[in-house]
């Protein structure tokens, strides 16, 4: 019985360092590309829970305004992104947050801080608040005569 031995290196059996570094710098790639859209969706995800608290308080001041039989106003920072319902502490929005604000002239009491008053009989003077992160921002719409509040998303 013969015995041989032979090995064969032009196989393909194993792996050059130019291979396992090409493999590596794909992974690399991937993840950074995972790891983006992922912290992106986070931002989302915030921005989106922001804009149904901000709707949330804001049919609160109204169902007070309507309770309470008296005007009570719903104010928004722009400067330190933050807003407050009457009666309630005050909110900061998520950081990497911006807001700005539409309202009518007679609810901007400095530069940085407007107000949608709510009247007892449900209305309001209407207005819209936006809060934008990356490409998306959220709307959230107070109508003038009924003081309805809706959520709208738009794509940047």
């Amino acid at each position: 019985m013969k015995m041989c031995s032979h090995t064969n290196h032009a196989s393909g059996k194993g792996f050059t360092l130019v291979e396992v570094m090409v493999v590596m710098v794909v992974i690399t790639l991937v993840l950074g590309m995972v790891a983006t859209s992922m912290s992106s969706s986070v931002s989302g995800a915030e921005a989106r829970s922001a804009a149904r608290k901000l709707v949330a308080s804001l049919r609160y001041t109204r169902a007070r305004a309507i309770i309470d039989k008296s005007e009570q106003v719903f104010e928004v920072n722009t400067e330190n992104r933050s807003y407050q319902a009457p009666g309630r502490d005050q909110i900061k929005l998520p950081e990497g947050i911006d807001v700005t604000v539409t309202t009518a002239r007679s609810e901007i009491t400095s530069e940085d801080v407007a107000g949608i008053r709510f009247f007892p009989d449900g209305g309001s003077t209407g207005g819209h608040i936006e809060l934008t992160v990356n490409e998306r921002e959220y709307r959230v719409n107070v109508a003038w005569l009924t003081g309805e509040t809706t959520l709208e998303r738009k794509e940047g």
